[in-house]
């Protein structure tokens, strides 16, 4: 049963999307090529699909009766790592594809519907490096974790400048870990492992947002993201020196919650500029991953539970976009986002690679037939970060160096229904 559970998962894991750090932590910067090519921002718009995760408020303000919207998001990890034992390695280069769909419609003047899905986060990595004494030699670590919702939204206009807007729905996550851990307690901390772990579950998320056209060239929206606190099952394989043991695993999963603000400013009857400000509160969520291990198969193991400190620090994204319009339904677009890695140097490891720190995107679009097709590309980067003494029991990544790097590049097609329907003209759509 749990076998068939875990393919069932599987199946909709692949179909909802999967992905890897990409921008603020684990956090993707967009999830369209709309955002993506102008860096992420969003709050302030109303031209697209992912509006309904990003300000659903926004649905209210769109210039047609609805749309709707298909894309996907191909992500590729470049990640490296250095410590004594392993000079300079590189990771195995990882490509995910992040789907999203989405549909929204205006039912009157006042209310707007919509449903979608979308992976805003994830991570992932694979090194084989040389592991920790007692298990020497070549070792796999692997990891993958991932965050896909389902949401269902509504929008209320009271008037032609005014929008509220909400989403619920469920959210699933998935975590795996596998390779060489040393335990951090409360249960027998100090002690090597080689550690193989499942986890899946779901939970209840929910967002709230409000756009303003404060003039006929300025509009401003606000959006709340709520945490996706899961309680995830599965199953953990632990082998230590003095025996292995399977356990029935609990663990407890948190996507940080966030609040952003953010403005779009058309300069010209071509041009606009934009800026989204978020902040995520990464110290709650990312405090630390809790992890209970019961009803182990060998009857000489303890059921455990386990703590690994994470000590993530809240972070401010600030995204800037700007796009210039064409005849003929083209644009191009820009973006530069900017925030500091959340992950302290002192807790970091290769399981969870999060120092990215600034990220810079081209975007075009263009009308065919009845559908907009839009294309972006972004590249995120950060510092080195040099790990001198860890915080992690063991010293497994004393004296290391951590750098990471992701190419993302997107594709999405989009279909207005109503009066803006192959619009080939150069104002651009709010």
């Amino acid at each position: 049963m749990r076998r068939s559970r875990q393919i069932l998962l599987g199946t909709a894991l692949s179909l909802l999307g999967v992905g890897s750090a990409l921008a603020d932590g684990i956090i993707l910067d967009g999830v369209s090529a709309y955002t993506i090519g102008r860096g992420g921002t969003n709050l302030g718009f109303a031209d697209n699909g992912s509006i309904l995760h990003d300000n659903p408020a926004a649905m209210g303000q769109i210039e047609s009766d609805g749309m709707f919207q298909l894309g996907a998001t191909g992500l590729w990890t470049e990640f490296q790592y250095s410590d004594p034992d392993n000079v300079d390695v590189v990771g195995q280069h990882q490509f995910y594809v992040l789907p999203e769909i989405s549909y929204i419609r205006k039912m009157s003047e006042q209310w707007a519907f919509g449903a979608g899905i979308f992976s805003p986060a994830g991570f992932g990595s694979i090194f084989n490096l040389n592991g920790p004494a007692p298990f020497t030699g070549p070792q796999r670590y692997k990891s993958f974790g991932s965050l896909s919702k389902l949401l269902f939204g509504a929008s209320y206009t009271p008037d032609d400048r005014l929008s509220f807007g909400a989403t619920i729905g469920p959210a699933l996550s998935f975590a795996n870990f596998e390779g060489p851990y040393t335990l951090q307690g409360p249960g027998f901390p100090g002690l090597p492992t080689l550690l193989d772990m499942e986890v899946d579950g779901f939970a209840l998320v929910w967002s709230a947002g409000v756009q303003y056209q404060l003039t006929d060239s300025t509009s401003i929206g606000a959006a709340y993201q709520s945490r996706s606190k899961i309680q995830a099952t599965g199953t953990t394989s632990v082998d230590t020196p003095l025996g292995s043991s399977s356990y029935d695993t609990d663990a407890t999963i948190t996507w940080p919650q966030s609040v952003g603000v953010g403005v779009r400013q058309q300069l010209t009857s071509r041009q606009v500029v934009s800026m989204d400000v978020i902040w995520f509160d990464w110290s709650a969520a990312f405090d630390s991953f809790d992890i209970t291990l019961t009803n182990p198969s060998n009857q000489a193991f303890p059921d455990l539970v386990e703590q690994f400190p994470l000590n993530w620090r809240d972070t401010v994204s600030t995204r800037l976009g700007y796009e210039y319009h064409f005849d003929g339904g083209q644009v191009i677009r820009a973006g530069y986002v900017y925030h500091r890695n959340p992950s302290p140097a002192n807790t970091m490891t290769v399981f969870i690679p999060a120092a990215l720190e600034q990220a810079a995107s081209l975007g075009y679009g263009w009308m065919w037939r009845e559908w907009n097709i839009n294309l972006a590309y972004m590249y995120s980067f950060g510092s080195h970060v040099y790990e001198d003494d860890s915080a992690l029991i063991g010293g497994d990544y004393d004296n290391s160096e951590h750098y990471d790097q992701t190419h993302a590049a997107s594709i999405s097609f989009t279909k207005l229904l109503g009066p803006k329907q192959g619009c080939g003209c150069s104002v651009p759509v709010r």
